[in-house]
């Protein structure tokens, strides 16, 4: 067994963002691209000599190349152990319940996670902490730092590692230890819900579709959802991990997830309906001819929580990024907690979660969390909603509109507008920074603005301030628009127009979305002045 030091230098477009480091799946097997990122992580994060981590992915394209080099530098850098997903896979909710449940230093997570895997397609890396959530703010600095000074990195030569066979091996003189993916969070679930309530209702003839998208939520949802809790075979589909997600988009929404959509859109739906995306820590909820916005679903989360076990005795409080709608505030609002507005990334839900601030958290994308782990958790959302609808004895229209009766609907769309050329995504948001401070007052599209600032973050346990986490515009009668650049694609820039409306008569709750919406999104356009500086007619994506 020989440890080797190979000298490099600096590649760029190593430095991670809030995900990790998402690139071109080419460009991680490029040589010495994985290497040095690797090695800037376990630079910046202090070493791990002496340590034990968790390694595992979500099963895309170059997923098991990538953790045979991971583990040879672990190895070469003088970690004590590795535990991995047989196969090289681990959901990244089960990955941060692994790193909490056995203590490790952290973790090793490859994951590009909605985004489609194959060899031309994404990859990404990122590395998560001891408490199982992403790095923080900090040691996201010192990787950061570490990409820009590299000058070699360790790894060990020998032969590749047995992923496939659950049990202890050693790689020199560190252990690794291959685990099965599922048990520990099936029982993670299993202590958080009311099993027994979820098997009576399904053996009552409840009818539901999970879709897996051909990714890594396939074994969790068929040994969970039909093993354990008797739903009936087929009951999910898509549900074998394949390295390209079965050339789909791995992406829980209405246009990715159109097999389940046009199911539960079409004569006798089952009745409920629900999709998780490729690294399982996002989730889309559906009832029969009925799709619910992620920020509702969260709402319905807050609103009901107490149904489950684990959550009898209420919430502490309850956490959203900026862009997600106020929905869950006005649910905080009634039962008396906290409600807190975070940027975009799960590490800032981290810290609350950790100081017992909050219970419950969530992101307008697609993802909803709790305390029990310090990811978001497709999967666990969809338990919550089935010990719901079984404790409650309503269908998810019951659920919903009782909801809006009680809160007011939050009429809710976003726009995606993808892989603009950055020059052009950067006139946009430059063009409505200068216009902020002379928003307020205007009437536009028949709203008059009643606020517009570029959110910034005062970190309420460490004190941390983060800025420029996207402009907000807002009108008065509670409605919203919000403008992010986001930095979870590989080409190009993405720019998300997120867009609210708050109604509570009664006579206005069951509008459309669009008719709902429609001063909103011509406010937006007109102000951002988006499609003259893009040339886009029309978002990509709208969901």
């Amino acid at each position: 067994m020989q440890h080797d030091t190979v000298a490099t230098q600096p590649i760029a477009g190593q430095k991670p963002g809030t995900s990790g480091l998402r690139k071109k799946t080419r460009v991680f097997m490029e040589p010495h691209f994985l290497e040095n990122y690797v090695q800037s992580i376990i630079d910046g994060i202090g070493g791990v000599s002496g340590k034990n981590l968790v390694v595992g992915g979500d099963g895309r394209y170059f997923n098991d190349r990538a953790i045979q080099v991971i583990l040879r530098m672990l190895a070469a850098n003088g970690a004590a152990g590795a535990i991995v997903g047989q196969g090289g896979v681990l959901s990244t909710p089960a990955a941060s319940h692994l790193i909490r449940k056995r203590g490790t230093a952290g973790g090793f997570i490859l994951s590009a996670s909605h985004n489609p895997g194959g060899i031309d397609a994404d990859f990404g890396l990122k590395f998560n902490g001891a408490n199982g959530g992403p790095a923080s703010e900090a040691v996201n600095a010192k990787i950061v730092e570490a990409t820009t000074k590299i000058s070699a990195y360790h790894i060990t030569t020998a032969d590749d590692v047995d992923l496939n066979t659950i049990g202890q091996t050693a790689l020199g003189e560190m252990s690794v230890e291959i685990v099965d993916p599922v048990t520990d969070y099936a029982a993670l679930m299993d202590s958080l819900f009311d099993f027994d309530k979820i098997r009576a209702l399904f053996a009552s003839g409840f009818r539901m579709r999970f879709d897996a998208m051909h990714a890594v939520t396939g074994p969790y949802a068929t040994a969970i959802l039909e093993d354990t809790l008797g739903a009936a075979k087929g009951t999910v589909i898509n549900g074998t991990p394949s390295p390209d997600f079965g050339g789909g988009h791995p992406d829980p929404n209405p246009v990715w997830a159109k097999t389940l959509m046009d199911e539960m859109y079409g004569d006798n739906a089952p009745d409920f309906g629900a999709a998780s995306d490729g690294d399982g820590d996002r989730n889309m909820v559906v009832g029969p001819h009925q799709y619910v916005t992620p920020s509702d679903s969260l709402a319905v989360l807050a609103a009901h929580a107490h149904r489950a076990p684990a959550y009898a005795k209420g919430l502490a409080g309850v956490a959203r990024s900026m862009p997600t709608s106020g929905a869950v505030d006005r649910v905080a609002a009634a039962q008396g907690i906290e409600s807190y507005e975070t940027p975009t990334g799960w590490k800032f839900f981290g810290n609350l979660l950790d100081a017992g601030r909050v219970t419950l958290c969530g992101e307008e994308s697609a993802g909803t969390g709790s305390d029990h782990v310090r990811e978001k958790d497709g999967l666990w959302a969809v338990l919550l909603w089935l010990n719901i609808l079984a404790q409650s004895g309503q269908s998810v229209a019951q659920i919903m509109e009782a909801l809006w009766r009680d809160y007011g609907r939050c009429y809710y769309t976003r726009y995606d507008f993808e892989d603009i050329e950055t020059a052009k995504a950067e006139a946009v948001m430059d063009g409505l920074r200068a216009q902020l401070s002379n928003l307020p007052g205007r009437e536009v599209a028949g709203l008059t603005v009643n606020f517009a600032d570029e959110f910034a973050y005062d970190d309420p346990v460490d004190g941390a301030r983060t800025e420029a986490q996207g402009i907000r515009i807002g009108f008065e009668g509670g409605a919203r628009a919000v403008f992010r650049l986001s930095g979870t694609g590989t080409v190009g820039a993405t720019i998300r127009v997120y867009l609210e409306r708050l109604e509570t008569a009664p006579d206005a709750l069951s509008l459309s979305p669009q008719d709902a919406l429609a001063p909103v999104v011509s406010a937006a356009l007109t102000l951002s002045d988006l499609h003259n500086l893009t040339g886009r007619d029309a978002p990509n994506v709208i969901t």
